[in-house]
């Protein structure tokens, strides 16, 4: 793979995300980065905060090549109305998520060898009549996978989560053996397909305090987790756990690891922020194509001032890069 080309959809036009891809080809890269986008929303973004930007046109069948610095490919998807910073338009839902179709489509097809996606506004897109839950479960369907897993990384940390977005009362009930067994399936086969990691080694938290206490504080750890951890070990898996997730974040354990799998949302979650917030990516293991994404929202109270970081941004272009060049084994 001598020039990856990797595509990249700004989300929500009235966030900050139009102003992150600006931002970012300010930069030279080690890619050819095409923006999957209206490309008079970039330059009118660009011209808001005074930067320099040459729209590209984008021809799939021309050499992959990188743009100069203050220059962006752009494959054009039209908005359906003007957009203006900070204010939200539901006419321009189906815009948002046309944009997704392409450059899926385009991953699909071979011509992109992965997907950053800047972030969307999930609310705006119901409020036009649009059943839309999220770029994970939106590439879920389009893509026809089977199983998902969310996993956020930053440097020296990556965490997998067994469930989402879920109520704490729900979380428990939502732990199966079944679960599980698709979740570490996933993340395995990621961590080696997409991170080269030949056997990757995983902590695995337990869902309840101090793992259970040998069941005196649950026996979730007992009955679900850890049979099917000695399934996985069974065939040769470096698994660790269940582990007490209050001593598993620490370097005593986090050393010799490659990934934790955390139970829930906001056991795993704040540890990875606290640690790298604004410089982490979202990564969404499962689907035939690559796709990372920022750790953050469209932020639409920044949106058109010039002082949003393009840091995550750039981190899940990088997570991007490599894993691409992982898989085709550069």
């Amino acid at each position: 793979m001598n020039c990856p080309r990797i595509a990249i959809t700004p989300g929500e036009p009235a966030g900050i995300g139009p102003e992150l891809c600006v931002q970012l080809a300010q930069q030279a890269h080690a890619c050819q980065l095409v923006a999957v986008a209206d490309p008079t929303l970039l330059q009118d973004r660009a011209d808001r905060l005074g930067l320099p930007l040459r729209v590209l046109p984008f021809h799939a069948t021309d050499p992959a090549q990188p743009a100069p610095p203050g220059s962006l490919y752009c494959q054009n998807v039209t908005l359906t109305a003007p957009s203006e910073p900070g204010q939200l338009d539901s006419a321009n839902a189906a815009y948002v998520l046309g944009t997704l179709r392409e450059a899926t489509l385009g991953c699909q097809a071979g011509t992109f060898d992965a997907l950053v996606t800047a972030p969307v506004h999930k609310g705006v897109i119901n409020d036009a009549g649009i059943p839309f839950s999220g770029h994970t479960e939106f590439l879920e369907a389009m893509t026809g996978s089977h199983k998902v897993v969310m996993m956020l990384a930053t440097e020296g940390l990556k965490v997998a989560l067994a469930t989402t977005h879920l109520p704490l009362r729900d979380v428990a009930d939502a732990i199966t053996q079944p679960l599980l067994r698709e979740i570490i399936a996933v993340l395995l086969q990621d961590l080696q397909r997409s991170f080269g990691l030949r056997r990757p080694r995983v902590l695995v938290a337990g869902l309840n305090p101090h793992a259970g206490e040998s069941g005196h504080m649950g026996r979730e750890e007992i009955d679900t987790i850890t049979p099917v951890l000695e399934e996985f070990r069974a065939n040769g898996a470096d698994l660790i756990g269940p582990l007490p997730a209050d001593t598993l974040f620490t370097e005593h354990h986090l050393r010799d690891a490659d990934a934790v799998l955390a139970m829930y949302h906001d056991q795993g979650l704040p540890v990875l922020k606290y640690k790298g917030f604004g410089r982490a990516a979202n990564i969404t293991l499962g689907l035939p194509i690559i796709r990372t994404s920022v750790d953050h929202g469209t932020a639409l109270d920044l949106a058109g001032s010039g002082q949003a970081d393009v840091g995550s941004l750039q981190t899940a272009l990088q997570f991007a890069l490599d894993m691409a060049r992982h898989q085709s084994g550069n």
